[in-house]
């Protein structure tokens, strides 16, 4: 008998080729960040509620069908509302009779019920579930995926529709998230045709479309922040949530400022390895040509700018956490070789005091920066050497089981305010989690800092 043949793709890239072909022909989707409830009915026994929270927005926008009052036989009762309709899961091969109801007597709180369990069991914190209407079938029925936060395809999803890092849930158009994306390279594209045709791309590559250093980035989406607030320096003693303030400078004002940068210096490569640096007279043929002969460059072009993106984030957010421990006064040494070579983002108050036999508040401390961990806090775990270590993350996605490995460890995880107290995070539910208003006003000042002194 021959054993059983694998298959040609596994899960996630399934996923993923699914998503991408419901991205690319529904006229609207409707994305959901999912909160621990609309999942973890799938998975505990304890659970009451058994499907998907919709708010009244997205419930009555138009996406869905409308609401009906169910006949009741006890009069005066409070009404239900609800409506019917089909679902389909090909990730689980599943079709449902779906509920969309509202139960009057708990206010305008509406589920989506009557879905498959397989469906939602296995994902991990704030993961995603997308629906799109069913095009050309007489009742109402929708294509359903739901998307693990930690597979590539949470990535697809976010970038395709240029989710935001406070992004929740919307109805959105697919089509027009593209064409305005199309819209903003095509108003560079043309400054780029200009300068190609004066024979000076190389000088406009350098001038207008070069991406700046991941520091001096940082420190553009910085200085946007404070000039916003009127601060002049980000102290984390003068924030009432440091954290948020990271994170928004490192997930949306700078990402913002990068991917403006990125489409302009994608551009001018683009146009360069396509067409040279010196205009030509050519006819269409000719352009049809280049751009073929040119196919594996572009691929190389665009291959890097993924890659490019998913490195600046970790950059980032070490660059700001510096600028907050500099501008808080706090003592540190960024970098240094310690046991095995190791090189930790940032210890503190240094290392000659890191490696002093002290006790308590006294002892010094390991602050490690992870814009996101999956299995990479295992790397952090062997630089600790039986000292305390924080590590900081805006990193939405770590399961339960992964923050009581860390507190096995004695590993401290560090977050956002808002995702320490999210519906959508594992973090507010252990004890080895704190926010950086914690980390920086009671064990740092408060704790630490007068110990070091």
């Amino acid at each position: 008998m021959m054993p059983p043949q694998p298959d040609l793709f596994d899960r996630d890239d399934a996923t993923g080729a699914m998503l991408a072909d419901l991205l690319a022909r529904a006229p609207q989707v409707l994305v959901k960040k999912l909160s621990n409830n609309d999942r973890d009915w799938a998975r505990l026994a304890n659970k009451h509620q058994a499907g998907v929270y919709i708010p009244p927005a997205q419930r009555d926008g138009g996406f869905f069908p409308p609401l009906t009052v169910k006949a009741r036989d006890a009069e005066g009762a409070d009404e239900i509302r609800e409506v019917f309709f089909l679902t389909e899961w090909p990730q689980v091969d599943e079709r449902r009779k779906t509920r969309l109801v509202n139960y009057t007597s708990k206010g305008a709180e509406t589920h989506m019920t009557g879905v498959p369990k397989a469906a939602f069991g296995d994902l991990g914190p704030a993961s995603w579930l997308v629906m799109a209407p069913k095009p050309g079938v007489e009742d109402p029925a929708y294509l359903c995926l739901t998307i693990d936060s930690g597979s590539d395809a949470a990535g697809v999803l976010t970038e395709t529709l240029g989710l935001g890092a406070d992004f929740t849930v919307g109805v959105l158009e697919p089509a027009a998230v593209v064409a305005q994306e199309r819209d903003l390279i095509m108003d560079f594209a043309e400054e780029v045709a200009t300068a190609w045709l004066a024979g000076d791309i190389a000088r406009f590559a350098g001038d207008r479309a070069a991406m700046p250093t991941t520091a001096v980035l940082a420190e553009l989406a910085r200085t946007a922040f404070l000039e916003g607030r009127g601060m002049a320096t980000l102290d984390p003693f003068a924030l009432d949530a440091p954290g948020d303030a990271i994170r928004e400078i490192s997930r949306v004002i700078e990402w913002d400022l990068f991917r403006d940068y990125q489409r302009k210096e994608r551009a001018v490569e683009l146009v360069r390895a396509v067409f040279g640096d010196q205009p030509a007279d050519m006819d269409m043929r000719s352009v049809v040509r280049r751009m073929v002969d040119s196919v594996g460059e572009i691929d190389r072009i665009m291959l890097s700018a993924s890659q490019q993106r998913k490195s600046r984030a970790g950059y980032s957010f070490e660059h700001q956490i510096e600028a907050m421990l500099i501008a808080g006064k706090i003592p540190f040494a960024k970098q240094v070789v310690m046991d095995a070579k190791k090189r930790p983002d940032f210890v503190l108050p240094s290392l000659k005091h890191l490696r002093a036999d002290l006790k308590g508040p006294a002892r010094g401390l390991i602050l490690s920066a992870k814009t996101t961990l999956r299995e990479r806090w295992k790397q952090v775990e062997r630089e600790m050497g039986g000292r305390d270590l924080f590590l900081a993350t805006v990193d939405e996605t770590i399961a339960a089981n992964a923050i009581e490995d860390m507190a096995s460890m004695n590993i401290t995880l560090v977050v956002p305010e808002s995702l320490k107290s999210s519906k959508s995070t594992e973090y507010v539910r252990h004890a080895n989690v704190v926010d950086f208003a914690s980390f920086f006003g009671g064990e740092l000042r408060d704790a630490r800092m007068p110990a070091w002194a």
